[in-house]
């Protein structure tokens, strides 16, 4: 009876862990068909590790969700033990003590979160509750820890995750979101104090929080949780499968470390890529995907890499993580780009600014609608329309060589939401003499004529440039780096796809390919 009522919950329908809301797009709830994915990962990576063996029928082997949310790992590992251990443990409440007490762990990330995990597991928000399905726990937790504790302030951010005080240092009543797992110099003996000094996990699973607040929002949140996947690397299980955004496989504020160690340690196995976040994460929108790896510690060698553009799944290959500094999530893009490469040009990158290349930020509100003698041409947006206005040369605080001469303004922010084909970057506009531009855009430049800064833009909007900012694109923002992988050309003539093409070798399929991913833009005068 216990079993049909407690552990059969794939059978109900509708499944509760599949119909509460998120906390955010910070704090993302796993859905049990994604949950039992990454399990499926890891019961095959085991399998193959211990001579087909089947994890599952393994009762010494130790699980952590150490950012649990609403328990669903923890859950959906029980459900598969209870099966897998009936013929070691015949009883199935015995069974049941002894996965509950002995196998499965977890730290809830919020004190609503803990309650939620245990309900999930337990059948009760009380691990000693009347309602509970287990009975060896002496105290209410169970193995599912929360204890609110506090940022540690080095003036303003946080030491361990760099949360802005001014926005976390606050009151009890409210969540400050400082995570207990990553709070620490020194995570062994964190999970010593919780669950016992001689607490070693085999396997850790979960979805952490994937960024915080900044304090101006958008793209001055912080990345976090790259923080909770090294601390668990340096926990040293035997497998650590854990869901993270994409992003960092080709960008990502302050993620050259974690990437760098990623791809070079050999010991990702499997890397599992959605394109579209909503493909995985059914309502959620998140840009730049989403995917799940599995790391294994006794295992090393290339990774295997699956792939779903959109709604297809491509065929799973094996790959070199780190045969460039970023991921190429494309094979067939991967060989288009080596083409390209293999020329050994200049790159773009080389003339292309950086953010913010007159010191105006975005919202600089210092300027006139009317021309007035001396002032300078500033291109900037206003309301989200475009606009352009005159401003007072004083107020330039950098790259004042930019001004006087022909540029073309690439927009800084272009986000479609995975849309495949896709146009990738906003249409650039021919800044003539005399003329600066707000954090809006980059400047690329100078040119000697209007006529160069003309045929670089016919080069900007061909589809073959754009392809190659996309594999370095992966959320709304072209910074310089972006642009890294487009070569240098002459500005003597105007450029087209089909001259691009002849000039790397690009194959029938190769254009094909391109065009099905890139959408056509014109080169249209602004």
């Amino acid at each position: 009876m216990i079993e049909q009522a407690s552990f059969a919950l794939r059978g109900r329908n509708p499944d509760v862990l599949t119909c509460i809301a998120n906390l955010s797009n910070d704090e993302v709830f796993t859905p049990p068909e994604f949950a039992n994915r990454m399990l499926d990962t890891l019961a095959e990576a085991w399998a193959a590790d211990n001579d087909g063996a089947s994890i599952w029928a393994n009762s010494s082997v130790r699980f952590l969700d150490p950012f649990t949310k609403s328990g669903v790992f923890l859950r959906e590992i029980a459900k598969r033990l209870i099966a897998g251990l009936e013929a070691e443990i015949p009883d199935l409440q015995t069974r049941v003590d002894h996965i509950l007490t002995q196998q499965v762990f977890g730290i809830g990330i919020t004190r609503l979160t803990s309650l939620l995990a245990r309900r999930s597991l337990y059948c009760s928000k009380n691990a000693t509750g009347e309602h509970s399905v287990a009975t060896g726990f002496a105290d209410d937790d169970g193995n599912i820890w929360f204890e609110r504790i506090e940022h540690s302030w080095d003036n303003d951010k946080c030491e361990f995750c760099g949360a802005p005080r001014a926005i976390f240092d606050r009151g009890l009543e409210l969540e400050n979101h400082a995570y207990a797992f990553i709070h620490t110099n020194d995570i062994k003996a964190r999970l010593g104090e919780l669950f016992g000094a001689d607490m070693q996990f085999d396997v850790i699973i979960g979805n952490p929080p994937y960024q915080l607040k900044g304090g101006g929002g958008g793209s001055n949140d912080s990345s976090i949780y790259q923080l909770f996947a090294e601390q668990a690397m340096d926990l040293e299980p035997r497998f650590l499968v854990m869901v993270i955004p994409s992003r960092w496989l080709a960008g990502g504020r302050d993620m050259g470390a974690f990437r760098q160690r990623m791809f070079t340690d050999g010991h990702v196995r499997e890397l599992v890529d959605y394109t579209k976040m909503s493909t995985a994460f059914p309502g959620v929108d998140f840009e730049g995907g989403v995917g799940y790896f599995l790391w294994n510690r006794e295992n090393s060698g290339p990774c295997r890499y699956t792939l779903f553009q959109g709604e297809e799944q491509l065929p799973t290959v094996e790959r070199k993580l780190d045969e460039h500094d970023i991921f190429v999530r494309d094979t067939r893009a991967l060989a288009i780009l080596n083409k390209v490469l293999s020329k050994d040009e200049g790159t773009i990158e080389t003339i292309v600014s950086g953010d913010t290349p007159f010191g105006l930020a975005t919202n600089f509100a210092d300027y006139s609608m009317s021309e007035t003698d001396g002032a300078l041409s500033i291109y900037l947006t206003v309301k989200g329309r475009r606009t352009q206005g005159w401003v007072d040369g004083g107020v330039i605080r950098k790259n004042r060589q930019l001004i006087n001469g022909w540029k073309v303004l690439l927009p800084e922010a272009y986000g479609e939401r995975g849309a495949i084909p896709a146009m990738v970057l906003g249409p650039p506009i021919v800044a003539v003499p005399n003329s600066v531009c707000t954090q809006t855009y980059l400047v690329a430049g100078l040119f000697e004529s209007d006529s160069e800064a003309r045929n670089f833009k016919s080069y900007y909007c061909t589809r073959l440039f754009r392809f190659l900012v996309s594999l370095r694109k992966i959320t709304q923002h072209a910074l310089r780096s972006t642009y890294s992988w487009v070569p240098l050309q002459t500005w003597d003539r105007a450029w087209t796809d089909e001259m691009l093409y002849q000039k790397y070798g690009i194959d029938q399929d190769e254009i094909a390919y391109i065009e099905s991913m890139i959408r056509p833009m014109a080169a249209a005068d602004e």
